[in-house]
């Protein structure tokens, strides 16, 4: 009976799981949503504070969109 073949991977990160693509595709257009959520919010406030919120909400969801972006363009360039 053959020996089953041995995966070696020397420092690369294993392959990933076709679900975890997935949900960060599904993560990626959720925060899709709220970054136009958060601008629709913006363009009607009128108190400065909640203006101010918005201007972080908006800032935060486009560093978690940019994140994201880049964990998929990883796992679509992983061997």
């Amino acid at each position: 009976m053959p020996e089953p073949q041995r995966k070696f991977s020397f420092g690369r990160r294993p392959e990933p799981k076709p679900s975890e693509r997935q949900d960060l595709l599904e993560s990626l257009a959720a925060t899709r949503v709220q970054i136009n959520q958060a601008y629709s919010g913006f363009d009607t406030a009128q108190d400065p504070e909640l203006v101010e919120s918005f201007v972080y909400e908006i800032n935060a969801l486009q560093s978690r969109y940019s994140y994201l972006l880049r964990r998929i363009k990883e796992l679509e360039a992983a061997p």
